[in-house]
């Protein structure tokens, strides 16, 4: 049961809208939709509360930057009483391709520095994650610039179309049995 969904993302207006920010955008997508109007600062993060499917649910933006994410989500578990298997936490992912989205129960890092911090913070990597596809640069070199960087606007329309999709994947994981969100968020044709 999903009680706190955690976007990762880096604070500040020159990181608004990029690409390593698409877990702040799901975030932002959710409170449009929820009309959520009251954000807490608290533990590190922006906090909003929403009712979904019957019990309170919180969405946090943690304000540490991204290498130190779990900083702000051991604040907001020990603040909330939530357990790491009870937190979603929404992140981008290089090794996917931009329009797809995964849904894992547990697991490494992946090498994405904020999820590293959270498991190095919480010393277990038992939390589910939403991985949302960015893809990768052409050159290995670019990959900070890469994430660092906004969507291009051949990619913009497909970047929305996701960042809504995730969105919905985040709302399923905190409706649905763990499986049965897998299954919804997993597909290959979500997008479509």
């Amino acid at each position: 049961m999903i009680r706190l969904v955690v976007g990762l993302g880096n604070p500040g207006k020159e990181y608004e809208n990029t690409r390593h920010n698409v877990g702040f955008l799901v975030i932002d997508e959710i409170v449009r939709r929820f009309r959520l109007r009251e954000k807490r600062e608290e533990c590190l993060s922006h906090v909003y509360r929403a009712s979904v499917g019957g019990r309170t649910v919180l969405f946090a933006k943690p304000q540490t930057y991204m290498n130190n994410s779990g900083f702000a989500v051991v604040n907001l578990l020990e603040e909330y009483g939530v357990e790491p298997e009870e937190m979603l936490v929404v992140h981008d992912d290089l090794d996917l391709p931009l329009g797809m989205i995964r849904l894992r129960l547990e697991g490494s890092s992946g090498g994405h520095r904020g999820v590293e911090s959270i498991i190095k913070q919480l010393k277990t990597q038992n939390f589910p994650r939403l991985k949302i596809g960015i893809g990768r640069p052409k050159r290995k070199e670019e990959v900070v610039r890469y994430v660092l960087s906004p969507f291009s606007p051949e990619e913009a329309d497909l970047a929305e179309r996701v960042i809504r999709k995730a969105a919905e994947c985040v709302l399923r994981s905190i409706e649905l049995d763990p499986e049965a969100a897998m299954e919804f968020c997993n597909r290959r044709d979500l997008l479509r």
